[in-house]
């Protein structure tokens, strides 16, 4: 039996059935109900057969758009639209997890914090509120870290333009920095190739 297998074996017997467990380009993600994010977080840790004592990311996911425009809406593999991903490390038995949990609610986001369970996930929890607009519940100090304190709307969301919202300038009358609309009209462009007959292949 190898790593990934006995580390397979050991989350079926921590969790049972009570989570989901996928193979994903070589690696383990679990699939984690949101209301059991917490507690399974801390299991993760606290089990003498996983032992993950550090975590190495957290990020936000937006998959509103997944696939698009290749592959049609119905064909999302994704039940909600917001997800939080994290990155686990077993240094003591040298192996990885990814563990996945889907938000219940696409106009509020919301998740318990695991900065009790490792502290190290402080800065990534704000960055993927700032970012995503995930509140994470008990957090200490849940605010912007990337974009500015009036920033309005979080960037990374699909439905968030390229241009976003506002912009700023100096103006010389008021001899301060103001916010105003943005002047950039919107514009969707498509990029054209244009390849001859037989391009790339060597004569």
């Amino acid at each position: 039996m190898n790593r990934l297998e006995t580390l397979e074996q050991n989350l079926h017997a921590a969790f049972g059935e009570s989570v989901t467990l996928l193979q994903e380009h070589g690696q383990l993600t679990l699939v984690v109900p949101p209301k059991q994010w917490l507690d399974t977080c801390m299991a993760l840790r606290d089990t003498a057969g996983l032992g993950f004592e550090i975590a190495i990311d957290l990020c936000g996911v937006d998959y509103s758009a997944w696939g698009a425009p290749t592959l049609p809406p119905e064909s999302n593999p994704h039940p909600r639209r917001f997800a939080v991903v994290l990155h686990l490390l077993s240094v003591q038995n040298n192996w990885r997890l990814r563990v996945r949990t889907y938000l219940e609610d696409d106009e509020f986001p919301i998740l318990a914090t695991l900065v009790d369970v490792w502290p190290a996930l402080n800065w990534f929890e704000r960055e993927a509120f700032d970012l995503f607009g995930i509140v994470f519940e008990g957090h200490p100090d849940l605010r912007r870290i990337l974009t500015d304190y009036g920033f309005i709307g979080h960037p990374f969301r699909k439905d968030f333009p390229i241009s976003g919202h506002v912009e700023m300038r100096y103006d010389p009358e008021q001899k301060r920095v103001i916010y105003q609309p943005v002047s950039i009209e919107p514009r969707e462009i498509t990029p054209r190739v244009v390849r001859e007959e037989g391009y790339g292949i060597e004569r």
